[in-house]
C-alpha cells in the first residue's frame, strides 16, 4: 500500500492529516485509489455519516450581474435558461410540500443575485416563506441559499430557525478571481459564513470540481472549509453549459472525481460531503462510487438550471446504499 495512504489511517483514531502529506494523496493514481476509496468508506463507517438527502427549489432565477464562468445564471452570457423574479411565497410553500410528501426532509430557498444587505420587500418575501413552511410542515428542515449577507440580514435569517445557509467558495481562495469570476467576492463569502456561525446557523460550503483547477487547489479549498469548521460541504462535478467561458473545457475523469470525494472525507472525517450537481449526467453508472468513496448526502429533485433525478429513484438508490454499507 501506499505509504502515504497507510499514513492516513491514522484519522480512524481520531488524527488529522497535514496539508503536505495530503498533497501527496492527490498524486495516488491506479490501484491507490481504490485504496484511497476503502479508507474514505472506512471513514465514513467509523464516524457513523448517516445519508444526508436534501431537495432545493430555484425561487429566483438569472438575471445575475456576477461573471461566475461556469454559471447559466449570470447575464453576462447568454445560455438560454428561463429567467424569473422571486416566485410567490404560495409557490415556494408549494414546492416543499411537494419536496416532504416526497420523503425529504431537508429544502433549500435559493436565489440568483449578488445577496441581501438590506430587509426590502423581496428579502421580507423570502423570510415570510420560511415562517410559513416551519409552520405548516414543522418537520422540514428548512435551509436558504441567497448570496452574500451583512449583520442585519444575516441576523433576521437566524431568527426565523434556518437548519443550513449555504454559500460555496466554489474553488481555492487563491484561485478565486482566475477561475471564478473577476468580482472576486471569495473574502465577502468568508465575511458571511463568520455573520451566521455568530448567529448559531449552520454553513452548508463547497464547491466545483473541473474548472480546470488542480487537485492541489481542490485540497486547499478542503482545509479552508476544516478551518471555516462548515457542517457541510456539497462538492458538485462541473456539467459545462453552452454559452459560458467553460463550455468546452476538457471533462475529468470519473476516477479524478472519486478520488477528489475520498481526499475530503479524509481531510474533514466527521462532516455531512454532499454530492450535487454532475451525480447523474457525469458519473452515471458510477454515481454510486461516490457513496463508497466519503460522500454521504445528495441533491434529489433536480438542481437550478441542470436536470437532476426523480426522488423516488433516489429513495431505491440511497436504500440499496445503506444496506450495502451496513452489510
Amino acid at each position: 500500500m501506499n505509504k502515504y495512504i497507510e499514513d492516513a489511517y491514522k484519522v480512524l483514531d481520531g488524527k488529522s492529516i497535514t496539508l503536505e502529506d495530503t498533497y501527496k494523496l492527490g498524486e495516488c493514481n491506479g490501484n491507490d485509489i481504490l485504496d484511497l476509496i476503502s479508507l474514505a468508506n472506512k471513514v465514513n463507517s467509523k464516524f457513523d455519516n448517516k445519508m444526508h438527502v436534501c431537495s432545493i427549489v430555484n425561487a429566483k432565477s438569472g438575471n445575475c450581474s456576477l461573471d461566475c464562468k461556469f454559471c447559466a445564471q449570470s447575464i453576462k452570457y447568454d445560455t438560454g435558461i428561463e429567467t424569473y423574479p422571486l416566485l410567490k411565497e404560495d409557490e415556494i410553500l408549494e414546492q416543499a410540500k411537494k419536496a416532504y410528501n416526497s420523503g425529504v426532509r431537508h429544502f433549500g430557498i435559493v436565489t440568483s443575485g449578488l445577496g441581501y444587505f438590506t430587509i426590502n420587500d423581496e428579502f421580507r418575501k423570502i423570510l415570510n416563506a420560511i415562517e410559513r413552511i416551519n409552520k405548516e410542515l414543522p418537520e422540514m428542515k428548512v435551509c436558504a441559499s441567497i448570496g452574500l449577507l451583512n449583520d442585519i440580514t444575516a441576523k433576521a435569517l437566524a431568527e426565523k430557525n434556518i437548519v443550513h445557509y449555504n454559500i460555496n467558495l466554489q474553488t481555492s481562495p487563491a484561485k478565486y478571481s482566475s477561475l471564478i469570476s473577476s468580482d472576486n467576492n471569495i473574502d465577502a463569502k468568508i465575511e458571511t459564513i463568520k455573520l451566521l456561525k455568530k448567529y448559531n446557523v449552520d454553513i452548508c460550503c463547497g464547491g466545483i470540481i473541473g474548472l480546470g483547477e488542480t487537485m492541489n487547489d481542490r485540497i486547499d479549498m478542503a482545509f479552508k472549509l476544516k478551518e471555516l469548521d462548515v457542517e457541510s460541504i456539497p462538492l458538485n462535478v462541473l456539467v459545462p453549459i453552452k454559452g459560458t467561458p467553460l463550455e468546452n473545457i476538457e471533462l475529468i475523469s470519473v476516477s479524478e472525481i472519486a478520488k477528489t470525494f475520498a481526499i475530503y472525507r479524509i481531510i474533514n472525517p466527521t462532516k455531512i460531503i454532499k454530492f450535487a450537481a454532475g451525480r447523474e449526467t457525469r458519473m452515471k453508472d458510477f454515481q454510486g462510487l461516490l457513496m463508497l468513496s466519503g460522500a454521504n448526502g445528495f441533491l434529489t429533485g433536480g438542481y437550478l438550471t441542470t436536470r437532476g433525478r426523480e426522488v423516488e429513484e433516489d429513495k431505491i438508490f440511497n436504500s440499496e446504499l445503506e444496506n450495502f454499507r451496513t452489510k
